[in-house]
């Protein structure tokens, strides 16, 4: 077998304690006039005050908006986009979590394209480059500062919708694991809960052959050598630390452990994809109206279940990157331990154990996996395949907690 392997990047990536401060010699290079996306709770803390004296001391003209929302909603970005285009911003800088960084795409593309975000709806249609991005994440989950995708909420749609361009990964990724010191436990668990939960879906994903077409067609074209490097890697960090970060936040090992986690897991699934968790996520937390970390980390172990007998080897490496001793275990049984193993942690840091807990109705059941099996490019990715009949079943599995039924 011949090595094939693809991976998108963004230009730069800065990792480390007080790497915001190079945020103004970054934007500098990039332009003079930077439309910054952020919340209104991280534009009144000091750090974000700092960053923005460091941005006009270098001579940078600012134009802050400060109004993003939780999942950004369509007609929210609509709204940026018109307050800053008078502005003719020649940069755009995300701060903030996935959302933040995720508007700043956005704002990007329509000020550079022009349109509707509609119109891009999907894969490769982009047309070009937008205006260049800092994304400068203060969660760690996401991975939004290094990924081609921007997730919206469309109210004509039940379910989030995804841009997905290689035109839209950041110029320049900022990751310093101090902004992440004040996040609460919380959001810390469930951030970095979906970080783990990208790793693994890239781990695992399906592995096509080196078609040249292939990454030139399809921004997610399953796991590669270089994929599962970036892959491995966040699962180690994340499970040895992911639990120590939310029992103290203060633990600054553990912080930047979490934060390069989430960051090498967007590296991997950037370009492997996700799968079926993810895929199961999008209705389930349409109707539960739950965080997207939640509810992929709710799924995982019965999908990892589900994925076992197609994906043993990958699972016992992934056992190995947990810390699991593996003296005197089978392929098999490392396999099996990966998966409990990954169930301990989710439920060590508060992660909600079944669908039925997540508040997703038994009669709404068939319709998520309906509309779950419909979502191509997710489910393309899963290693086993899976069909109507098996979604319902996995479903109901992770409906009833009964994780031996998820093995079928």
């Amino acid at each position: 077998m011949s090595l094939f392997a693809a991976i998108r990047l963004p230009g730069e990536i800065l990792f480390g304690k007080g790497q915001r401060m190079a945020l103004a010699r970054v934007a500098a290079r990039l332009g003079a006039r930077a439309l910054v996306c952020t919340d209104e709770r991280f534009a009144g803390t000091r750090p974000f005050l700092e960053m923005m004296e460091g941005l006009r001391e270098a001579g940078l003209k600012v134009l802050v908006h400060d109004k993003v929302l939780p999942d950004v909603p369509r007609d929210s970005v609509a709204t940026c986009v018109a307050e800053a285009r008078s502005f003719q911003p020649d940069l755009v800088i995300g701060m903030g979590g996935g959302s933040c960084l995720d508007m700043a795409k956005c704002a990007a593309l329509l000020l550079s394209h022009g349109g509707q975000l509609q119109d891009y709806y999907g894969e490769f249609k982009v047309p070009g480059p937008t205006l260049p991005v800092i994304a400068v994440p203060t969660t760690a989950g996401t991975g939004s500062e290094v990924t081609p995708v921007a997730v919206i909420s469309d109210p004509d749609r039940t379910l989030k919708v995804g841009i997905s361009s290689p035109y839209l990964i950041p110029a320049t990724a900022i990751c310093d694991p101090e902004l992440t010191m004040t996040c609460p436990a919380g959001l810390t668990a469930i951030a970095g809960a979906d970080a783990l939960t990208h790793a693994i879906e890239a781990y695992t994903a399906f592995r096509r052959p080196g078609d040249p077409d292939l990454p030139q067609n399809h921004v997610f074209i399953g796991k590669s050598a270089l994929t599962d490097h970036f892959a491995l890697l966040a699962i180690e960090l994340l499970g040895r630390s992911l639990e120590k970060a939310c029992a103290n936040g203060a633990d600054e090992d553990a912080r930047a452990d979490v934060m390069m986690g989430a960051l090498a897991a967007g590296c991997a699934f950037g370009t492997a994809g996700t799968a079926a968790a993810h895929a199961i996520q999008y209705p389930a937390g349409a109707l539960t109206h739950t965080a997207h970390g939640m509810g992929v980390a709710t799924m995982m172990p019965y999908v990892m279940m589900y994925n076992r007998s197609s994906s043993t080897d990958e699972m016992s490496k992934i056992a190995i990157a947990l810390g699991v001793d593996a003296t005197e275990k089978t392929t098999d049984d490392l396999a099996d331990a990966a998966i409990a193993e990954v169930g301990r942690l989710f439920s060590a840091i508060g992660i909600t154990p079944t669908l039925a807990a997540l508040g997703l109705d038994e009669d709404r059941l068939d319709w998520t996996a309906e509309q779950a099996v419909g979502i191509e490019r997710l489910i393309k990715n899963n290693p086993r395949p899976i069909d109507l009949a098996s979604m319902k079943r996995l479903i109901r599995a992770s409906f009833s907690g009964d994780l031996s039924a998820a093995a079928f």
